[in-house]
């Protein structure tokens, strides 16, 4: 279906321009379709448990088995988008999650649908999500031009939001007037129209120079990376601040309307659809409060008052104060979401993209899920409005504690390939998985130059380890001031080749600094030893 981003003219990157890309266009239609379906079932489900129960740990609990599967498979998700066909993979997700969704409006449709098999199966179509969503965040850059990627995420969470809007309030009407079964069913018919997408994608894949990576391997080389990852951290730590506290309201707003309240699914459904009415006019302001905030006072403006809004939903006595409350945390819900995204995807290159954004998938659904059984716990025992209290109190805190990490400081970071490192010279037939490899590089530096070189090196050691390494050092020569001898060990040949396809653009601009300390004849030596050379003695190890 078209061509890829790549083969076409690149069009100014507007806010809008992403849609310009047939096939983005087409999935974002039929992800924002699938969206509306996901908040039907959500209303549909707290609605049911709600109603059958009276229960806030019950409801809570739904919300739990929606984003507790994330916490569990985000990782093992992330891994295998970076290593497998991600349109295949895709297609497989969303007939699992049809399925669950069909078995799950038939139970509903004969009224056989017990509060332990709502959450069971709300835990298998949160699964199928929980597959699906690095996968899906992944393959932007594929579908457009590199200046259209800060858009293309944002229009994705415009499209989640426009759904948060649309679905619930929909969701309400189909419980209140058709039943429950009948927004299940609709949920289930949602994932085939992605489904049609993808099988219409003819997707253009490059064939690897190199064999892809084993699963555990590119598991250990996610979390390595994330490791040594200062931008990717800054994500992570902000979002884990911000999601384990606003949580609570998705978590104990069907109590609010129904127990405190008493009002009914349709009056659950108008306020879920202000919060997403409240992320529409959010996204549409969000160009011009990014550049006029900047992108750190931005989340932490956009923190403090979700945290507001957790005190007015706290104490607020009627459905009408309510609504320009949910619209303000709507409009604070997008402007933090849509930010971390794209400090995510910017923050990290494209052979690892899968497996870092699924680390962030991984602390939204786990701040979520740990919130939601956290709020829902304290609303049992102590009641909501101090629930919702402690929730906005802690969110205050962690926004202003969190405030001296950048995420502008990914912005700026030139993460492209940059294929700069020479193919190394072998006179030993190809040594494949042959392993470990231990690679040394010597230099020559002036006394004058030792602190510059030493930070140089730290920024190195950190940049080595993310693509790879599982060792790193630095030696000096005991006989000869100045000349300094770093090595670091790899895994295995192929992992070390694999290494050359890694380095960035901006390893390259340090490396090029170290060349400028360096102070001998021509550039440092490099020099590989490859292991696995002598098998051990018959009849023992080697010692």
């Amino acid at each position: 279906m078209g061509a890829p981003a790549a083969d076409v003219p690149v069009p100014p990157a507007g806010p809008w321009s992403p849609l310009r890309q047939p096939l983005f266009r087409a999935l974002w239609l039929a992800i924002l379709v699938g969206n509306v379906g996901t908040w039907m079932h959500d209303v549909a489900a707290a609605w049911v448990m709600a109603e059958r129960t009276g229960s806030p740990l019950w409801v809570s609990a739904v919300q739990a088995a929606t984003t507790l599967p994330v916490v569990l498979l985000a990782l093992i998700a992330g891994t295998l988008a970076d290593i497998v066909d991600r349109r295949r993979y895709l297609l497989l997700t969303q007939c699992w999650m049809f399925a669950v969704a069909t078995v799950l409006a038939l139970l509903a449709g004969s009224d056989r649908l017990q509060p332990a098999w709502l959450l069971a199966l709300t835990f298998a179509l949160g699964c199928g999500a929980a597959m699906a969503m690095p996968a899906q965040a992944a393959v932007i850059p594929e579908l457009v031009a590199r200046p259209m990627l800060a858009p293309a995420v944002a229009l994705n969470s415009l499209g989640m939001n426009i759904a948060r809007s649309l679905g619930p309030a929909l969701g309400g009407v189909v419980v209140a007037r058709w039943g429950a079964q009948w927004a299940f069913a609709i949920n289930a018919v949602t994932f085939l129209g992605v489904a049609i997408v993808l099988l219409r994608w003819k997707r253009r894949v490059p064939a690897p120079e190199l064999p892809p990576e084993r699963f555990f391997g590119g598991l250990r080389a996610g979390l390595r990376f994330a490791a040594h990852a200062p931008a990717l951290q800054a994500v992570l730590a902000k979002a884990a601040g911000f999601f384990v506290f606003a949580g609570a309201l998705p978590a104990l707003l069907p109590i609010v309307v129904r127990v405190r309240l008493d009002a009914g699914p349709g009056a659950f459904g108008l306020l879920l659809g202000c919060i997403g009415i409240g992320a529409i006019a959010g996204a549409l302001l969000l160009p011009r409060l990014r550049a006029r905030l900047g992108t750190d006072r931005l989340v932490l403006v956009a923190s403090l008052l979700c945290a507001a809004t957790l005190f007015g939903v706290a104490w607020s006595s009627a459905v009408g104060a309510l609504v320009p409350v949910m619209l303000l945390n709507g409009i604070a819900w997008i402007c933090v979401l849509s930010s971390l995204q794209v400090g995510a995807q910017v923050a990290v290159p494209a052979w690892v993209r899968a497996r870092a954004l699924s680390l962030y998938i991984l602390v939204f659904a786990s701040g979520m899920a740990a919130g939601s059984l956290l709020w829902g716990a304290v609303a049992q025992r102590w009641g909501t409005p101090l629930a919702l209290s402690l929730a906005g109190g802690g969110l205050l805190l962690a926004a202003l504690a969190m405030s001296r990490l950048r995420l502008a400081a990914g912005e700026t970071l030139d993460l492209m390939p940059s294929a700069h490192w020479p193919q190394p010279v072998l006179a030993l037939a190809d040594p494949g998985e042959r392993g470990p490899v231990l690679v040394t590089v010597e230099y020559h530096i002036d006394a004058g130059d030792r602190d510059a070189f030493q930070e140089c090196m730290r920024l190195l050691g950190r940049s080595r380890r993310r693509d790879g390494a599982l060792r790193w050092g630095v030696l000096e020569d005991a006989a000869g001031p100045g000349v300094f001898l770093e090595y670091f060990l790899v895994g295995s040949w192929l992992e070390h080749l694999r290494q050359h396809q890694r380095v960035t653009g901006e390893e390259r601009a340090l490396q090029d600094r170290l060349r400028r300390l360096h102070r001998g004849e021509s550039l440092p030596r490099v020099r590989h030893f490859i292991g696995g050379a002598f098998a051990p003695p018959a009849g023992g190890t080697a010692p």
